[in-house]
């Protein structure tokens, strides 16, 4: 038996560091462009005084179109697939890997809990802490049942938190994301009220999350996407992705322009002007979004595996360093949403001055950043620093961190 420990960077399966860092960049752009938009950050008058405001309504269209839902969707199910392939590398080396892996969960669990107390409540490490867990139970659930299951919780299970949010906001004594609300949080940034954020926060959490019961919903949303990973681990579909690339191909040649009419469809029902409503028109566009949402995804999933055995691989390959540095990157992400929108030392306090424009600029810039540093901090180290602490609580010793001492290094016991 082997000593348990971390997956070395020869053992890494490339595109699945491509794809996260491709959803990675998706997940900031829209969490950035939700955050700072109407009744959370900003009202909605705020953002229609603003000089871009067209071109901000356009971009929002289009981001709704190419980006919502789907940039989430994949990397969740990239959680799902990754989880398969460890399970299988540490029961492979004789390690306990349901005592290695629930320790992981529990650290992601702590990290994720403290981030969504005092850096940023949109926080979605706790949330896959949680459906880890689950996952973990039903692991050994045949290849249908994770299929059928997996859509069922995919598709529905965004309805479930629609459908709780709507009831809180009906039953509660608070609508969080009212225009009062958005100023509210406006003057605590104003004030540079770093604790008084929190505490607002604190509240909105405990009342339009975890008392409302969203916090179920967005269990079935995330485990949906999980047990669809897990099966195409399983199935060794990214893995071993060079053998399966006519399916890869048929897959990108039919989801992509299905998911993209689709969700288009469902965009352009969305933001039809409110004095042409018809029947249904909302729930119809809902339902639309609910079934173009993993079509599309699967569709970008596709593009990309077939795009790294093309020319499009160097373009690509530059996306795989923040995805393997994606827990470093994405909290760091949340102190870029601070310091632009709040007050707080030395924060900007731009919330309700910062369009879909400005924000997709930032997004670009930082991203970049992002990119080029996790290449640099790769050439010198292992792993990234969050990713380095996870390992190290995870697995009880301290692994190597600069590359040079890696070959024949001892593991020291933290």
């Amino acid at each position: 038996m082997s000593d348990p420990a971390p997956v070395s960077a020869a053992e890494r399966v490339e595109a699945l560091d491509v794809l996260r860092g491709v959803a990675l960049f998706g997940v900031f752009l829209m969490n950035f462009e939700g955050f700072a938009g109407a009744n959370l950050m900003a009202t909605e008058s705020q953002l229609l005084s603003l000089p871009t405001a067209g071109f901000d309504f356009a971009l929002k269209s289009v981001l709704d179109w190419l980006v919502m839902d789907k940039a989430n969707t994949i990397f969740a199910f990239l959680f799902g697939l990754g989880f398969y392939l460890q399970m299988t590398r540490l029961e492979a080396r004789g390690a306990d890997a349901h005592s290695l892996y629930r320790r992981r969960l529990t650290v992601l669990l702590i990290i994720g809990v403290l981030h969504m107390v005092f850096l940023w409540n949109w926080d979605i490490l706790h949330l896959y802490a949680l459906a880890g867990f689950f996952l973990l139970a039903f692991r050994r659930m045949s290849d249908r049942a994770l299929v059928i299951v997996g859509l069922l919780l995919a598709v529905f299970g965004r309805t479930a938190v629609k459908t709780m949010l709507e009831f809180s906001a009906g039953t509660g004594d608070t609508d969080w994301y009212s225009e009062a609300m958005a100023l509210e949080r406006q003057a605590l940034s104003i004030a540079g009220d770093y604790w008084g954020l929190v505490r607002h926060f604190k509240d909105e959490m405990i009342g339009d999350y975890l008392l409302s019961g969203m916090l179920v919903g967005w269990l079935a949303y995330a485990l949906g996407r999980f047990f669809i990973g897990a099966w195409v681990g399983r199935r060794g579909f990214v893995e071993h992705s060079v053998r399966f690339l006519p399916q890869w191909r048929r897959v990108r040649s039919v989801a992509l322009p299905a998911g993209l009419v689709l969700e288009g469809a469902a965009v352009l029902l969305a933001d039809v002007d409110r004095g042409m409503v018809f029947p249904l028109r909302e729930l119809l566009a809902w339902a639309i979004h609910l079934v173009a949402v993993p079509v599309l995804a699967a569709g970008y999933v596709a593009a990309i595996v077939m795009g790294l055995q093309g020319r499009a691989a160097r373009v690509l390959g530059w996306f795989a360093p923040a995805g393997r540095m994606a827990l470093t990157n994405y909290l760091s992400q949340s102190l870029v949403f601070g310091f632009v929108l709040f007050g707080v030392g030395p924060g900007m306090s731009l919330a309700g001055k910062t369009g879909a424009m400005a924000v997709f600029g930032i997004v670009l810039v930082v991203y970049a950043v992002q990119v080029l540093f996790s290449r640099w901090w790769l050439g010198r180290f292992a792993y990234g620093p969050m990713e380095w602490l996870w390992r190290a609580l995870t697995y009880g010793y301290s692994p190597p961190m600069l590359l040079k001492s890696i070959s024949g290094a001892t593991h020291e016991k933290i």
